[in-house]
């Protein structure tokens, strides 16, 4: 290589790692490993007083609104099933066939005898006139046909008890006898179980010293009652079920020995999602607040000094501030200490909320706010 070949090869060597270099530098603005993070984004409500409605959830268990139990009326052999178990049968239908040559054969000879016997009275009623026959043998011929009728209507009645049908509507459960089993010989054998569905019970019950306390409270003024009789259900898995129910009754006695008051509500079950002796829980709105501030149960915290909720203070700063909750509203948490109003209380995102850290708080979403008194009413009307 000669002495100016080098020079060159140097100079332009320096140009290839100049160029190089100028790509890995940080544009400015580009979002690169030399700009800053923002702050992580917070869902916030904003605490504020308004009235709610305050419910409670009580335990309870289904019940069929009606149950049935199909004996056999009559005596007999079972020749066959004439229903699905597990399905919807109608009030009337024929649920087995017990053998009924017998019954049929009584039918007959009972309509018969009814036939002969109001022929007689027919007969007689013109010979009574003339005195062909006395009153005392028209009048053995009239009961004689009342007795002719009576045993035709129970003869009728076996023949038709024979097929044994369903006394109510309903959904019915599995058969109890089989095919060619003798039922009815001396006790009225079970032989299924209807159970009427739609709409269903739900019985639960409610401590008596609530029922004490919440009759002083709304007493001294400090609640309302709830005109509402409508309650809600929630299932074991914690959903709720679509249908609101309608209280039916409540008792007026305290049990001695639960100290608690029953009560029972109805449900509309069309689609028979629920199912007696289910254990549910039953949202009971007990009476309405004034003035409360209300928020999320998921933004209630607990730690060693208490309930607490994080909260967006000045430049936007995450502050933990001690509460202490009251009563329900629903799902919310109705705050009886810790907050005055105005506060925006952090309910998503808690997990990026450190205390001191700064963060960006946004309104959280419409469909997530607690329930407003419009929102309220579709769960306690």
């Amino acid at each position: 290589m000669t002495n100016l070949t080098k020079p060159i090869m140097l100079m332009l060597l320096a140009t290839i790692l100049a160029s190089c270099g100028g790509k890995d530098k940080p544009v400015a603005g580009s979002g690169g490993p030399g700009a800053s993070m923002p702050p992580p984004e917070v869902e916030v409500i904003t605490a504020s007083l308004s009235s709610a409605t305050i419910t409670q959830d009580l335990p309870g268990r289904l019940q069929a609104f009606r149950t049935a139990e199909v004996r056999a009326r009559v005596e007999g052999v079972i020749e066959k099933r004439l229903f699905q178990e597990g399905s919807e049968v109608k009030a009337g239908t024929s649920l087995f066939q017990i053998d009924s040559r017998t019954y049929k054969a009584a039918a007959q000879s009972a309509q018969a005898d009814l036939a002969f016997a109001n022929q007689t009275v027919e007969r007689y009623k013109p010979l009574l006139e003339i005195k062909m026959v006395s009153q005392q043998e028209y009048d053995l011929a009239t009961t004689k046909a009342k007795q002719a009728e009576a045993a035709s209507i129970l003869a009728d009645q076996n023949l038709e008890n024979a097929g044994v049908p369903a006394t109510i509507s309903g959904r019915i459960g599995r058969a109890m006898v089989t095919e060619g089993a003798f039922v009815g010989k001396g006790e009225a054998t079970l032989l299924a179980t209807i159970e009427q569905l739609d709409p269903i019970y739900a019985n639960f019950t409610q401590s008596g010293a609530d029922l004490l306390r919440l009759k002083q409270a709304v007493k001294e003024g400090r609640l309302e009652r709830t005109g509402s009789i409508k309650v809600q259900l929630l299932m074991e898995d914690g959903s709720m079920y679509s249908q609101p129910g309608k209280i039916h009754f409540t008792d007026m006695a305290v049990d001695p020995s639960t100290g608690a008051v029953s009560l029972r509500a109805t449900f509309p079950n069309p689609n028979r999602e629920l199912l007696p002796g289910m254990f549910v829980r039953v949202r009971f709105p007990e009476a309405v607040a004034k003035n409360v501030i209300r928020v999320p149960q998921r933004a209630v915290q607990a730690g060693p000094q208490g309930q607490f909720v994080m909260v967006v203070g000045a430049e936007n700063k995450v502050a933990p501030m001690p509460v202490k909750t009251g009563s329900m509203a629903g799902s919310d948490f109705i705050i009886a200490e810790g907050l005055k109003g105005g506060e925006q209380v952090i309910v998503n995102g808690l997990q990026k909320a450190r205390p001191g850290s700064v963060v960006s708080p946004v309104p959280l979403a419409e469909a997530s706010k607690p329930m407003t008194d419009k929102s309220t009413s579709a769960t306690n009307p």
